[in-house]
């Protein structure tokens, strides 16, 4: 005899089905991504709001040549587009429907924060080293 289907709990139909197995890593993720970026933006506040960063050229330079902001910047801007990629692609595999356009668009979504991630190691690490 076929076990009816309808009588199983909304859990057990999900269960081992489509994203449900990657949702929850996918949301785990996130909130580690989030908790970590807090002392991170308290520090780059901090910074600002205390002088430690003035805000001409010189005075950014001179503060990106110490190795600890060198590090904890790029470490901030890392975690951040890891971040911002993840949460976007969540969106876009959520809200995207077509098999094409979602390809496109979890492409489009990957390049350009590969490219920003680039981008930005190549800016702190010349600023770090330009005053070193």
């Amino acid at each position: 005899m076929k076990y009816d289907s309808h009588l199983r709990t909304p859990l057990a139909r999900v269960r081992g089905l489509g994203s449900a197995k990657e949702g929850a890593a996918d949301w785990m993720a996130g909130r580690l991504t989030s908790l970590a970026l807090i002392p991170l933006n308290l520090w780059f506040v901090v910074s600002v709001l205390t002088g430690a960063l003035t805000l001409d050229a010189d005075g950014v330079r001179a503060w990106m040549a110490q190795p600890l902001n060198g590090l904890l910047m790029a470490l901030m801007m890392g975690i951040i587009l890891h971040h911002s990629k993840h949460g976007i692609q969540v969106v876009l595999e959520d809200y995207v429907h077509g098999e094409f356009a979602k390809f496109v668009a979890l492409a489009l979504n990957t390049g350009i924060h590969l490219l920003a991630a680039v981008l930005t190691a190549f800016a702190i690490v010349k600023l770090h080293f330009l005053n070193a």
